[in-house]
């Protein structure tokens, strides 16, 4: 059944093909999860030359061959306009995505006490002091506000921060509602240029919920990197602390989950994030289905695996721009095993960012050799987002 998930674990299946949702059914049956089959963001769909209705109606023709009666979710990821909505609307999807992030004032962080007091002059500063720090100071704001910072720059610089784009996801929402009864909606402030600090996170939190929205999740910006397809790089002990202090924030409000985006092949912090974040847990993957689709390909149709892999080389430096990847065209391994590219750092993200140019130009003999190879395809997917859920 297609239906808001609401608090439910979840996780989300992202499908660039249109041909990986029944090896998402096998992985994620039996779990706790909830899953989310359908979901693309606008740029993933310009790149496909999908629509939001085909990549719904590719995910319901295998819900409805697998005999699938449990909920799932379709999820329209990373919205950053109003103009982005409607189609996804009326396509049917249930859980909207909305990404505020070019409202982020990432200066912020640096700008001089002078220039703060300029930009929030517009943020109605008088009543988010009073509101903070004076009626919220001793119980609330203090707890997370562990900064070497006087409180009212600490608060003045994430109201500076993040400030316009609450006002725009207050919009997002605003406008949603008008269109829809129910629905899950989440704020992703995760492609930003700087970490969000727990108290950050608080300030999102606190005044989504004080403007009336009703959110499901919210995805912060986690210190170190969250690349595509690629392991966690950072120290571990250091997130292992800031996640503490994240699930903290959260539990304080018991109103929402919190979402960790580009979790593909992100091994090495899943224990962290079951013991921390628990059942208030949302997880999105996407690219690592792509890249189990090339690992068939590379194993069963060699010749189009090094066309598209000799297109990715040549695409890369364009394609990587959108993109938070740090893959060297250099240091490529020298191999004739192609299946070993696949786990491979680089050759994994110049892979990944080029699915685009990929897909352009071979898509339809991609899709044919997975149609030929269904089963290697079905159960390659089916043991690789296992391992993703069993760590969860």
């Amino acid at each position: 059944m297609l239906t808001p998930l609401s608090l439910h674990p979840s996780f989300g299946f992202g499908d660039r093909l249109g041909l990986a949702t029944p090896g998402h059914i096998a992985a994620v049956h039996g779990t706790k999860f909830a899953p989310i089959f359908a979901q693309q963001s606008v740029r993933e769909n310009t790149r496909t030359g999908r629509t939001p209705q085909q990549v719904i109606d590719d995910a319901k023709r295998a819900v409805e061959a697998a005999n699938w009666e449990l909920p799932w979710g379709a999820d329209a990821d990373h919205l950053k306009t109003l103009e982005d909505i409607p189609p996804f609307v009326e396509a049917g999807y249930t859980f909207f995505t909305v990404d505020p992030g070019e409202h982020v004032d990432n200066a912020a962080d640096t700008d001089s006490m002078d220039v703060l007091r300029q930009k929030v002059a517009g943020l109605n500063w008088d009543e988010l002091s009073t509101l903070y720090l004076n009626q919220n100071g001793e119980q609330v704001w203090r707890q997370f506000a562990k900064s070497p910072q006087g409180e009212a720059e600490t608060l003045m610089r994430s109201t500076v921060k993040y400030g316009k784009a609450i006002q725009h996801a207050v919009a997002m929402f605003q406008r949603l509602s008008e269109m829809k009864d129910a629905f899950d909606f989440e704020v992703s402030v995760d492609e930003t240029d700087a970490p969000t600090t727990p108290l950050e996170h608080f300030f999102i939190a606190n005044e989504l919920t004080r403007r009336g929205v009703k959110f499901t999740s919210l995805a912060p910006r986690l210190i170190g990197r969250f690349e595509k397809g690629v392991d966690y790089i950072g120290d571990l002990v250091e997130l292992d602390a800031e996640l503490a202090k994240h699930a903290a924030v959260t539990k304080y409000f018991g109103t929402y989950k919190l979402s960790l985006h580009s979790g593909s092949d992100k091994f090495s912090i899943y224990p962290l994030i079951a013991n921390y974040w628990g059942e208030q847990l949302h997880v999105k993957t996407a690219g690592t289905s792509y890249l189990e689709a090339l690992r068939v390909v590379a194993q069963c149709e060699p010749d189009l695996f090094l066309k598209i892999y000799s297109l990715g080389r040549e695409r890369y430096e364009t394609d990587r721009h959108s993109y938070h990847v740090s893959a060297r065209l250099e240091l490529l391994p020298k191999t004739g095993d192609l299946p070993s590219l696949l786990e491979d750092f680089h050759a994994r993200e110049i892979l990944h960012v080029t699915f685009g140019s990929a897909l352009a130009l071979f898509g339809a003999e991609l899709k044919g050799a997975l149609l030929k190879n269904e089963t290697v395809y079905l159960e390659g997917l089916q043991a690789h987002l296992e391992k993703h859920l069993q760590l969860l």
